[in-house]
């Protein structure tokens, strides 16, 4: 089993610097490969779904390539297709990528102390739900070329992926755009499913979003509060149900 290397001041390898460096990025680079091919087909619906709303191909691609931030990321790009005020994008998408700030702060107890602030804000821009799994699950201190190798591939797949659903979306003809749009709900479903499964607290948690956000559609009054603070309130309320509910028994 790989490990990772350390520097020769902690005092756990005599490798010299260059290859230490190139190592632990190698490492990175190989735990990143299977999260980067699986976020090719995500980032290529999203592609499909901001140029299908009338986004050009390269906005579309510029947007992944500055948020890597998936479901707030769809969410965000579907308010501003929806024309929705900037406030309203910014609170819906701060809400949404909240979590990041959390992985954050459980991540920063794995890391070096002699990390520079601009190693930091790297490897913060790189944290999804995938890579900080892969990183938390490392015995041992996590470097910032390991963690700049980890987030490689998957930042290139995610980008590759949205470039790829941009152009495709961008030639194809009228009627097949519209046919596309099923792709959204299509992954979304399979991203659902399997945690559902698994999860009690996430499938109460998943219900109850749906019913609140299927309130703000349906209810007179409700229906009349714009998407982006109906996502908020269905996100938050859903939430805190799922943490009352299904508090963590090992804090």
């Amino acid at each position: 089993m790989s490990t990772l290397v350390f520097s020769p001041q902690s005092g756990h390898s005599i490798k010299p610097k260059t290859k230490q460096w190139q190592a632990d990025f190698t490492l990175g680079l190989r735990r990143g490969l299977p999260i980067a091919l699986g976020y090719i087909p995500v980032s290529f619906t999203f592609g499909l779904v901001a140029v299908r709303g009338g986004l050009p191909a390269w906005v579309a691609v510029l947007i992944s390539l500055t948020n890597l931030t998936s479901a707030g990321q769809f969410a965000g790009t579907s308010l501003i297709i929806a024309g929705a005020a900037l406030f309203e994008i910014t609170i819906t998408t701060l809400v949404i990528n909240l979590r990041y700030l959390l992985m954050s702060l459980s991540l920063s107890q794995k890391l070096s102390t002699t990390l520079s602030l601009p190693q930091r804000a790297v490897m913060a821009f790189g944290i999804t739900d995938e890579t900080f799994s892969v990183a938390s699950l490392e015995e041992q201190e996590v470097t910032f070329p390991y963690m700049l190798g980890l987030i490689s591939g998957p930042y290139c797949g995610w980008g590759l992926g949205t470039a790829f659903g941009a152009l495709i979306c961008s030639v194809l003809p009228g009627n097949l755009q519209e046919a596309l749009g099923i792709t959204l709900y299509a992954m979304f479903i399979a991203l659902l499913v399997p945690n559902v499964k698994r999860s009690q607290a996430a499938l109460v948690v998943a219900l109850l979003a749906i019913g609140i956000s299927s309130c703000f559609t349906w209810l007179p009054v409700l229906n009349q509060i714009s998407d982006g603070w109906s996502i908020i309130v269905a996100t938050v309320t859903a939430c805190l149900v799922g943490a009352a509910l299904f508090p963590r028994k090992d804090v």
